[in-house]
């Protein structure tokens, strides 16, 4: 959660900061940093002390009630999140230049061992519904995908990803005549 509270706070100065039409040297000569600060921030890489964050909210013209109103709205916690590849935030790290990043999910999942996947599945493949002791992100390379997941179904296209919790009972099929390639990432929580 601490992890998706500080990514809203740098999404919210980048917008406030773009709707002000301040360039990134502009913010940061008002609030008294560098540029390259105000850039690890925006793009979530940096977290500001308590005095700088003010002194950003403050630069901005920016209520600081305002500023944090709506933040907590945005952290409720689904316990199955899909995100279609339209909904892919573009960001930019400083002095970078033809690197495309796009964030597609950001959450703490406590101390984790990762385990990365690739999985190829076959039309027609089956298994029974499973349970998993990790938190599961899957991001579909190729093919189409439905997923099961305790009673509900997501269908997923190539460039689509999901996360969700691997405690809940899932199963993926595929959805036409060509295999689906996917990549699986499970964060298996530490005890």
């Amino acid at each position: 959660m601490e992890g998706a509270f500080l990514l809203e706070i740098s999404k919210k100065i980048k917008k406030y900061r773009t709707e002000k039409r301040f360039t990134l040297q502009e913010l940061a000569d008002r609030s008294g940093v560098t540029k390259g600060l105000i850039s690890q921030i925006e793009n979530g890489r940096s977290i500001p002390s308590l005095p700088v964050l003010f002194s950003i909210i403050k630069s901005l013209e920016i209520a600081i009630s305002d500023f944090f109103a709506d933040i907590a709205a945005h952290l409720d916690v689904e316990p199955v999140i899909v995100r279609k590849k339209e909904e892919y935030e573009p960001f930019q790290k400083e002095d970078a230049i033809g690197f495309f990043y796009h964030r597609i999910h950001t959450q703490n999942v406590a101390a984790a061992t990762v385990d990365i996947v690739l999985l190829t599945l076959e039309p027609g493949a089956t298994r029974p519904m499973v349970q998993t002791e990790a938190f599961e992100y899957k991001y579909i390379i190729s093919g189409k995908v439905e997923y099961e997941i305790n009673g509900n179904s997501y269908v997923l296209e190539e460039g689509d990803s999901l996360f969700f919790d691997g405690r809940l009972s899932h199963v993926p099929r595929t959805i036409g005549k060509k295999p689906a390639v996917m990549l699986i990432v499970y964060f298996f929580e530490q005890e």
